[in-house]
């Protein structure tokens, strides 16, 4: 789905299935960070909807109207200061060969704001300091799950506000752990997300009610890390990405399971990076990052079939 980025990665599909939004780093901005752009399937035209500036991540379409959110640094006095540094660093790379590590800075300055698909009406809808970002919407679009270190730096927890931005709740409590990527399940119940509750870093899979009770782990792997965990279309199943970190490298892959009774079915063999799956709404597609092509990391789409268990 995308090919002329310099890396691409975590697309959603729009509720009636004919565009998408994702995070793209653009080729010559000077930016070495990512920005949102939204593309239409069928055309592929594409544009871009953030502001252009900082760091931007973790865009999703409401679905019951016609706006976007995602979360972005762009308010950051100091954005473009920090662009030096990146690309300072990638030289260092080229030149040594060193190959680094996946990691997430939980930029102090990410907040989450609203916009047309366009980019137009831009709106801002966190203003706590620290980080906020990896945001979703409920099913009924009245709701926004996401990822907050409001209240103290390494306690990254998961809270719940009304679309507006008001009413802001907690919703996970794992004091000094990162708890985060979270998705209402399609009935409005449940929320599946990722978290390090045993591990730093090592992350494994969990499932809890809306009201925060009944708290469960679907995946206690040691050495392993399972992330990018999505709801099916039945509210039963989901799909995620694992790899087992006791092998050098560890190889990303997609898996499927039934959230009650936790069994699995690998979907791809590929040798290669395969992250962050996310079905359309009627569950016929599967799209998911993937380092397979050879260069950066860009998007693929497929058919998807749910498989026998």
């Amino acid at each position: 789905m995308t090919t002329d980025f310099v890396r691409a990665g975590e697309g959603y599909f729009a509720p009636d299935g004919r565009q998408i939004i994702y995070q793209a780093e653009e080729k010559g901005t000077g930016n070495p960070f990512y920005q949102i752009f939204a593309q239409d399937l069928a055309t592929g035209r594409r544009w871009r909807v953030s502001p252009g500036v900082g760091k931007t991540t973790c865009a999703y379409f409401a679905p019951d109207r016609d706006k976007v959110i995602f979360a972005s640094t762009h308010l950051d006095p100091d954005a473009r200061a920090e662009y030096a540094k990146e690309l300072a660093q990638r030289e260092v790379d080229a030149k040594t060969g060193a190959r680094r590590r996946y990691s997430w800075d939980f930029d102090q300055h990410m907040d989450i704001f609203e916009a047309n698909p366009d980019g137009t009406g831009l709106k801002r809808l966190t203003d706590a300091p620290g980080y906020d970002a990896e945001g979703s919407y409920s099913p009924d679009g009245k709701q926004i799950v996401f990822c907050s270190n409001r209240g103290g730096e390494n306690n990254l927890e998961l809270y719940v506000m009304d679309a507006d931005g008001k009413n802001v709740r907690q919703l996970t409590k794992a004091p000094g752990c990162y708890n985060g990527g979270p998705f209402f399940s399609p009935d409005g119940k449940r929320v599946i997300f990722r978290a390090d509750r045993k591990e730093p870093h090592r992350l494994q899979l969990y499932v809890i009610d809306v009201d925060g009770k009944n708290e469960k782990a679907l995946t206690d792997d040691d050495g392993w890390v399972h992330w990018g965990p999505y709801w099916y279309k039945d509210g039963q199943h989901i799909v995620w990405a694992g790899a087992d970190h006791s092998k050098t490298p560890p190889n990303y892959d997609l898996y499927w399971m039934d959230v009650d009774r936790k069994k699995r079915v690998r979907l791809t063999y590929h040798p290669g990076t395969d992250v962050l799956p996310v079905f359309s709404k009627d569950g016929k597609k599967l799209m998911w990052t993937s380092t397979r092509g050879g260069a950066g990391a860009q998007i693929y789409l497929a058919d998807f079939v749910a498989p026998e268990e």
